[in-house]
């Protein structure tokens, strides 16, 4: 959001972001007073209405410039990259939703609140579910810089970041290039872990099959075995039964 207001001279003017925001925020006291509750759309037009506030901040402290605001964003901590700042954003944004009663801002709290910033699930995963209704994103990837869905393009050293152009690595790399080689790292030890486990899979493969064909070759003689038994137990019915019969007493 903040890049898109960044490139549309328009929008990034303090008075224009004002009249944004106010509108926002019209639409989420709407959603939440009508008969009919959309507590998905009116926590949705809160949350853009705080990141315009934000880059009515900055662009009020920081020479008309949403520059700084955009690395702020990206920029992660030392240990592993992880954007402290955008996390703490937007949970500070979840906090300030106005309707405390709403369902939906209680099953945010629940879910974001024990979860120690830097760990699973991230504030920003938590909402983008609740607002689209998605359950997790399996084969779905999204940029690092813009968070465009669909990105495709990996750094080619690590591997590890996706981006949707050059232009979104660029802005990133500031961020990026103190833990690249950190990242490289841990997908080489992944890969060769992933390589390990389908070496093995495909060493039990055989085994198995053996396993099976022996199992299989057993049954043929245990079935032999099963029918001579059997004979033998109808033999011996038989014979008992010849016994017990016996000759008849004549009543004459």
């Amino acid at each position: 959001i903040v890049m898109l207001i960044n490139e549309n001279p328009l929008l990034a003017e303090e008075a224009a972001l004002n009249k944004c925001y106010k509108v926002m925020d019209l639409i989420c006291e709407k959603c939440m007073k009508q008969r009919d509750m959309n507590e998905v759309l009116a926590m949705k037009m809160h949350y853009i209405s705080c990141i315009f506030q934000k880059c009515i901040n900055f662009l009020k402290d920081r020479e008309n410039k949403l520059d700084t605001l955009i690395k702020s964003l990206l920029k992660g901590r030392a240990s592993d990259g992880f954007p402290v700042y955008q996390e703490k954003i937007i949970r500070e944004s979840i906090r300030k939703f106005p309707y405390c009663e709403a369902t939906l801002l209680q099953q945010l709290v629940r879910s974001i609140a024990p979860v120690e910033i830097g760990s699973d699930p991230t504030a920003f995963s938590v909402l983008t579910q609740a607002i689209t209704g998605q359950v997790g994103f399996v084969d779905v990837e999204f940029c690092t810089t813009c968070g465009e869905k669909g990105a495709s393009k990996r750094c080619s050293v690590c591997r590890m970041v996706i981006y949707c152009d050059q232009t979104c690595q660029k802005t990133h790399w500031f961020a990026h290039k103190k833990i690249c080689k950190n990242l490289k790292d841990i997908y080489e030890k992944q890969q060769l872990e992933a390589a390990k486990a389908k070496s093995e899979e495909e060493n039990k493969r055989p085994e198995e099959a053996e396993t099976t064909i022996c199992q299989e070759d057993d049954s043929p003689k245990n079935s032999e075995e099963g029918k001579k038994e059997s004979l033998q137990s109808d033999a011996g019915l038989e014979g008992l039964h010849e016994a017990a019969v016996g000759p008849q007493v004549s009543e004459e």
